[in-house]
């Protein structure tokens, strides 16, 4: 939505320049008649056959709002809302894993030192992202077929379906089975949602807005914890670990009354050739320049039917001509990223803080209070993205943000391994493992927990970003699935060495970001195609040589974005250059480092 704003912008300016402000009303007359005719060209896409049988978007439901803001705000609350529910689903196992009624149940009690009841216990949590992977696919395709608001349905449907069987498991397969029904529906949600959202609204700033649903995310998990913490407090052990399994219908009843009452995506509606409620939908969320926004969806969707082969999940894996090679790649730097975000070990601190902090020297009690606290904090650390998302760019919040981390996990590895060996000072290095928890948890938040989500809505072409939303959430299952299944073996094989895997892994990720990942903070969806059209290399320093070299002058695809036209002269570039070497053989390396990494868009 962004390129089509600022289009709406430009074309707005120019026409005031050259007409003047009494022509504005002939402008936006001429504007109209340019997106009758190119809506007159849009064919009526023929009916997917199963769309009869499947609960469908009416623009005669939708909510009426006096003004565009009051829209805008109920449209993100909705999505904040259907976060916050993931939120909560993903953190709802966290103290159900340590119930002994619930553990006896599936047959997995005891778990310490049983290898089988570890990974029995792994598998059920995992198993749920095995079918948000599967979901996620199938939301993706559903929403390009029959509508955003459908697939939102069908996916509120199948989790509640899922949930009320969670919470009433009688045995480990009935558990596994209706965890893998709630991942089915959670994924479609998690795939759909944000695409939805990003085209109904009018955002600015992407990063802040998508930090404040995460904000909610986090809510939503620290949400979970508390009514766990409170529900174990009750003498009956069956009802406290139903009772939070339970709830989860609570938020997707809500969801589901919600959902139809809001607009479909005006870009869906005018790709099957529904224009006249693709403006409805522009008429109430928009204070002004409909026409113009309109007119720049339709040449969008007609320009779209010309790629209608890419858009396809085989194409876009297995690629056959240039265009699919390139979403090909941008499939891969999108699912990657998801995975490495598991991988720098948040899922381990916060599915098993508890564990992790008991095997510091703590009492399961103070565990489990403590790990509240942390969830918390880590709810609150989240805001910081809202004011340093857009500012810093992408890939200096990544890096930096990985290798704040690392050295947390460093420290907190070495604390811990006093800590697990007992005697006096016990208490003293668990308290410091705690704290290092606690800054890690609130690091991740403020950098890593955002990115990975906000960076495929910028990547991929508006025609394929419902199925990139799907690949992202592939790989979230993928990380996820993986993370969640080996954890309880690594707290009884290695003990304290798992933290120190983990800041292994912080390392290991931070060359990826640097030299795959290009700079996407602040720049037009047309010049992020450029990228990927004249690109060849994977190395981002490569490719942004090679887009120099073909006379693109915003070719610094390691730095942020600013806006506006980049002057690139060569021989001030080569004064620049040159001026740069004298004043770091001046002032030593230290400088001369600096300007490296700020020219690698570290600082």
């Amino acid at each position: 939505m962004r390129n089509i704003s600022e289009q709406l912008s430009s074309s707005i300016d120019l026409s005031r320049s050259f007409n003047g402000a009494s022509n504005d009303v002939v402008s936006f007359n001429t504007s109209a008649t340019v997106v009758a005719c190119d809506a007159e060209k849009v064919p009526v896409t023929p009916e997917w056959w199963m769309s009869k049988y499947l609960p469908s978007y009416s623009a005669a439901r939708m909510f009426r709002f006096n003004n565009p803001n009051s829209y805008n705000w109920a449209n993100n609350l909705l999505a904040g809302l259907a976060i916050l529910f993931y939120g909560y689903d993903q953190g709802v196992m966290s103290q159900v894993n340590l119930n002994e009624d619930y553990l006896k149940l599936m047959g997995i009690y005891p778990t310490t030192g049983n290898s089988r009841n570890l990974a029995a216990l792994g598998g059920i949590v995992s198993v749920y992202y095995g079918g948000s992977l599967i979901g996620a696919l199938l939301g993706g395709s559903i929403a390009d077929r029959s509508g955003r608001i459908t697939a939102i349905i069908l996916g509120v449907i199948i989790s509640i379906i899922g949930a009320t069987f969670q919470a009433s498991a009688m045995n480990i397969t009935w558990m596994c089975c209706a965890r893998v029904v709630t991942g089915l529906g959670v994924g479609a949600i998690d795939a759909v949602i944000p695409v939805w959202s990003s085209e109904v609204s009018s955002h600015q700033a992407r990063g802040s807005f998508l930090a404040i649903e995460f904000f909610l995310n986090i809510g939503g998990l620290s949400l979970a914890y508390w009514i766990e913490i409170f529900a174990s407090m009750n003498h009956n052990q069956v009802m406290a670990w139903r009772t939070p399994l339970a709830l989860q219908v609570v938020f997707l009843l809500a969801i589901l009354v919600l959902v139809p009452f809001f607009p479909e995506s005006p870009r869906w509606l005018a790709k099957v050739g529904r224009v006249s409620e693709a403006r409805t939908v522009l008429q109430a969320t928009r204070k002004d320049g409909v026409e113009d926004e309109l007119g720049a969806i339709v040449r969008s969707v007609m320009h779209d039917q010309q790629h209608a082969d890419n858009n396809s999940y085989l194409r876009m894996l297995f690629p056959r001509t240039k265009s699919q090679r390139e979403l090909r790649w941008r499939v891969v730097l999108s699912v990657w990223l998801q995975i490495m975000q598991e991988l720098v070990g948040i899922g381990v601190i916060t599915v098993y803080a508890i564990d992790l902090i008991q095997g510091a020297g703590f009492s399961q009690g103070d565990a489990k209070l403590l790990a509240g606290f942390n969830n918390l904090s880590y709810m609150f650390s989240v805001l910081f993205a809202v004011f340093t998302l857009d500012r810093c760019g992408r890939r200096s919040t990544m890096v930096w943000g990985a290798a704040g981390m690392a050295l947390l996990l460093l420290i907190g590895g070495i604390l811990d391994k006093y800590a697990q060996a007992g005697g006096p000072n016990q208490r003293a290095y668990g308290a410091g493992v705690v704290a290092m928890t606690f800054l890690y948890t609130g690091t991740f938040g403020a950098t890593w927990l955002v990115t990975p989500w906000l960076y495929p809505t910028e990547l991929f072409p508006t025609y394929v970003r419902a199925k990139g939303g799907a690949w992202s959430v592939v790989g979230w299952s993928i990380g996820n699935g993986i993370v969640t299944m080996i954890t309880p073996f690594l707290f009884q094989a290695i003990e304290y060495g798992v933290l120190l895997l983990l800041f292994g892994l912080n390392i290991f990720v931070i060359p990826f970001i640097i030299f795959m990942y290009p700079e996407t903070s602040g720049r037009p969806l047309e010049q992020i195609d450029d990228f990927f059209s004249n690109a060849t290399s994977w190395n981002v320093f490569t490719a942004s040589k090679q887009i120099r070299e073909q006379g693109f002058t915003n070719h610094q695809w390691t730095r942020k974005y600013h806006g506006g036209i980049e002057q690139s002269n060569t021989n001030t570039s080569s004064m620049t250059r040159v001026g740069g070497d004298v004043d770091a053989e001046r002032h030593g390396w230290v400088n001369k480092l600096r300007r490296r990494a700020s020219d690698a868009g570290l600082m």
